[in-house]
Parts: structure tokens; sequence; C-alpha cells
């Protein structure tokens, strides 16, 4: 499939290595001055669920039980959160997840920045972030589920809707 080859060739990541206690990424995010606060990336997955849970509050998402949350978690092949950091403190500014089958696929799930981090060039930065790590991992082909409002979102980082005619499809229960 040419979209996918053309899709990762050279992804264009604006982070810096970085080693630290919490194994991050440094990112710089358009509109924070130097020494006011960091961000970084992570893919630890200890996540505090009601920290999670009042990032997705702040963007407005539905309630979901923290038990089913824990466990999708648990069960992802890849989680990324990004956090900022003043001084001593760090707080959950940015989330995603994918699930995969471990050889060929896999699928970005749950991607939230919170709004004060929005616009800002976060969002991209993570977006691009979590596909070089799955690139990272020999996984070739990544997909996503959007909300209509932000599928030119994903089109700038390369996403296509329906590549080659391919078309998702969903069974419900009744």
């Amino acid at each position: 499939m040419v979209f996918w080859k053309r899709l990762f060739n050279n992804p264009d990541l604006s982070t810096t290595d970085q080693t630290s206690e919490f194994d991050h990424e440094l990112v710089e995010v358009k509109g924070q001055s130097a020494g006011q606060s960091r961000i970084f990336f992570s893919r630890e997955r200890e996540i505090d669920l009601y920290e999670l849970e009042e990032l997705c509050d702040a963007v407005g998402w539905a309630r979901r039980p923290l038990r089913k949350v824990k466990r999708a978690l648990t069960y992802s092949f890849m989680v990324v959160s990004a956090w900022e950091v003043k001084g001593k403190q760090r707080r959950l500014i940015g989330f995603a997840r994918a699930t995969s089958d471990h050889a060929f696929n896999a699928t970005i799930w749950d991607v939230v920045i919170h709004p004060k981090f929005q616009s800002k060039g976060l969002g991209k930065a993570m977006m691009k972030y979590m596909i070089h790590q799955l690139r990272g991992e020999d996984i070739s082909n990544i997909t996503l589920f959007a909300d209509p409002h932000v599928i030119d979102f994903y089109r700038r980082l390369g996403f296509v809707l329906d590549p080659e005619g391919i078309k998702g499809m969903f069974w419900y229960p009744d």
C-alpha cells in the first residue's frame, strides 16, 4: 500500500531526547516561555486514573467507568502521556493510546490535549511522537477514529479518509 509508505517516510519530530527520572522527551511548545514550564512525553503506564478523568472532563468527554479505563490502559499496546512540569510539580495535559496486533497494525485511541494547551503544537507533536514510537516497534499500518470536528487536524498529519477505498465498518449490539 503506497499510502502507508508515503505517510511514514521521514517522520518530522520536533522533540529532543532527554534523560530524567521519568524517562521523558522534552517538547518545545509554541507560546511557552523558557523556564516557565516544560512539557514532556512519556510512555510510562502509571497514570492516575482520576487525573486522566479530570483531563477528559476538561475537554467535555463523557465519563467512563474507571475500572474499564484501567483495563483499557492495561491492555493497550502503547500509552503516551504529556506532562507539564513546573518546578517539582507535574500535571497530565495530554494523553493517547494505541492497540495493536504487535506485528502489522495499530489503532490510536483517546487522543486528548487539555484546552489550555490546544492550538500550540502539542497535539501535533504528541501524535508525531506516537507515530514515531509505533514505527519504532515495526508497525506499518496506523489507523485512528476521529470525530468530524478534528478530521482536518489528522489530515494535516498525513492521515487520509478511506485510503485506497478502504471503509471502516462497525458492529453494535441491538
